[in-house]
C-alpha cells in the first residue's frame, strides 16, 4: 500500500479539531463500508423460506451472529495482541474473506447459505477492533469514537436502504443483493484504510492523560481481568443486555416497521436513525471536555442509567398509544445506542485511563462483545422455538422494558464497586 511520510507528518501537526475531523471521518467511512459487507442481507425478507423448522431469515441472522460471536472470542487474543504494523493487512484480509463469503451466498443453496453467512461473520467481528485501535488512547478519543460509533446507528440503516433500493429498483435478487451492495462501497473503504494508516500515533500528552496503550500478552489479559473481575463482570452483563436489544432492533427493523405499517418506506430505515446519531454525537463528543478520568467514568454510569429510563419511558408511552411509532422507535433507540456506544468507544478507554492500567481497550471491548453476541444467538433461538407467536414489535417492547430495568440495577452495582476500588487505590498511594 502506497505510504506517504509527508502526509503523516502533516497530520501530526494539525489543530486537534482538524485532526478529529480527518481521523474521525476516515474511521467513520471505513467502518460504514464494512457494514456494507455485513448488514444488507437483513433488508431482505426471504418470505416463505424455512430450513430445519426455522424461518430462513432468522436462521441466516443466527448463522452470521454465531460467526460474529466466535470472532469476538478469537478477537480477545488477536485484537489485544495486534501491533500497529498489522492493522492494514488485517483489514484487507477481513475484507477479502467477507466478500468471498457473500459471493458464495449469492449462488448457493439454502443450506450452504447458512455456511456462507456464518463464515461472513467470523472476519467481520474483528473489523471494529482494528479500526478502533487507530483511535484509542488519545485526548480526543471520545470525539473520534463518537464519529466512529454512529456507524452503529446510521450505517446499518443506510446499507439496508441501499439493499432495498437495489432489489426494488434494479431487480437484484435477495441472494445477490448483499455482494452487490458490498462492492458498491469497496473503493471508499480502501481509500479510508490508506488514510487511517497515515494517522500519527498518540503523542506524549495523549499518553500522559490516557496512559500508554500497548499490545497485551495472555498473562497481561489474565492479570487485568482478575484485578477488576467483579466490576468487569457487571459491565459485561450490562453490555450483554444492550447487545441483545440492539441486535434484534437492527436485524429485524424491516419486520418491526412492516408490523407498524411502514413496510413500503425503505427510507425510514435511515431517516429515523439520523436524530439518534446527532444526539449520540453531541453527547459523546462533549465527553472530550471532561479531563478527569474518574469523573468521566462516573458520568458514563449516569448516562447508562438515564438512557435506560428513556427507553423504559418511551416504550410505556408507546404501549399506551401516547407516543407515535416513529417517535417511540427514535427515543427508545436513543436510549439503547447512547449506552451501547459508550461501551464500544468510551467507557473502557476511560476505565483503563482512570486506574492507569497498561494494555488496550480492545481487549475489554472484545470480552464484552463475545458474551453479548453469544447471548444474542441464544435469544434468537428462544424467540424462534419458544415465543414464535409474539409479534416482533411486542417482543422488542418486552426486551426494552425488562432489559432496561436489569441494566439500571447492574449499573448501580458497577458504580458502587468501582467507587470502592478507587478508594482502595487512593489509600495505597
Amino acid at each position: 500500500m502506497f505510504y506517504s511520510t509527508a502526509l503523516k507528518r502533516q497530520l501530526a501537526h494539525r489543530h486537534p479539531a482538524v485532526f478529529v475531523m480527518i481521523a474521525g471521518l476516515a474511521a467513520f467511512v471505513a467502518y460504514g463500508c464494512v457494514y456494507a459487507f455485513r448488514k444488507p442481507f437483513t433488508a431482505a425478507g426471504f418470505t416463505g423460506l424455512e430450513i430445519w423448522g426455522v424461518q430462513y431469515k432468522i436462521a441466516l441472522v443466527i448463522a452470521q451472529v454465531a460467526g460474529y460471536a466466535l470472532s469476538k472470542f478469537v478477537g480477545i487474543r488477536l485484537i489485544s495482541a495486534m501491533g500497529a504494523h498489522q492493522r492494514a493487512g488485517n483489514l484487507l484480509v477481513i475484507l477479502a474473506i467477507a466478500a468471498l463469503s457473500l459471493l458464495g451466498f449469492a449462488f448457493s443453496s439454502l443450506k450452504w447459505g447458512l455456511f456462507w453467512m456464518f463464515l461472513n461473520g467470523i472476519p467481520l467481528g474483528m473489523a471494529w477492533g482494528v479500526v478502533f485501535s487507530y483511535l484509542e488512547g488519545r485526548r480526543v478519543t471520545e470525539a473520534l469514537a463518537a464519529l466512529l460509533c454512529i456507524n452503529f446507528i446510521i450505517s446499518s440503516g443506510f446499507v439496508k436502504t441501499v439493499g432495498r433500493w437495489v432489489m426494488l429498483e434494479k431487480g437484484v435478487s435477495e441472494f445477490q443483493m448483499p455482494i452487490t451492495v458490498g462492492l458498491m462501497f469497496l473503493p471508499a473503504l480502501l481509500i479510508c484504510i490508506w488514510l487511517l494508516e497515515h494517522l500519527p500515533p498518540p503523542d506524549a500528552a495523549d499518553k500522559a492523560q490516557r496512559n500508554e496503550r500497548k499490545a497485551m500478552s495472555a498473562a497481561d489479559r489474565k492479570t487485568l481481568f482478575q484485578k477488576y473481575a467483579p466490576g468487569l463482570l457487571l459491565l459485561t452483563g450490562i453490555y450483554l443486555i444492550l447487545t441483545i436489544i440492539r441486535d434484534l432492533r437492527d436485524n429485524f427493523a424491516v419486520e418491526i416497521w412492516t408490523e407498524l405499517g411502514f413496510g413500503n418506506q425503505p427510507a425510514i430505515l435511515t431517516n429515523t436513525e439520523l436524530p439518534i446519531a446527532l444526539l449520540v454525537l453531541l453527547s459523546l463528543g462533549a465527553m472530550t471536555f471532561v479531563s478527569g478520568n474518574f469523573r468521566a467514568l462516573w458520568i458514563n454510569h449516569g448516562i447508562v442509567i438515564g438512557s435506560a429510563l428513556l427507553t423504559i419511558g418511551s416504550t410505556l408511552l408507546f404501549q399506551q398509544k401516547m407516543l407515535s411509532p416513529v417517535a417511540w422507535f427514535v427515543l427508545s433507540g436513543a436510549g439503547i445506542f447512547l449506552s451501547y456506544i459508550l461501551f464500544n468507544g468510551v467507557l473502557f478507554d476511560r476505565l483503563l485511563a482512570a486506574f492507569r492500567e497498561p494494555g488496550n481497550a480492545g481487549f475489554l471491548i472484545y470480552v464484552a462483545d463475545a458474551v453479548g453476541y453469544l447471548g444474542s444467538v441464544l435469544v434468537l433461538l428462544w424467540r424462534n422455538f419458544g415465543r414464535s407467536e409474539l409479534k416482533w414489535v411486542d417482543f422488542f417492547c418486552d426486551l426494552c422494558l425488562y432489559g432496561s430495568m436489569m441494566i439500571m440495577l447492574l449499573t448501580l452495582f458497577s458504580f458502587a464497586y468501582l467507587r470502592r476500588k478507587r478508594s482502595a487505590l487512593s489509600n495505597t498511594l
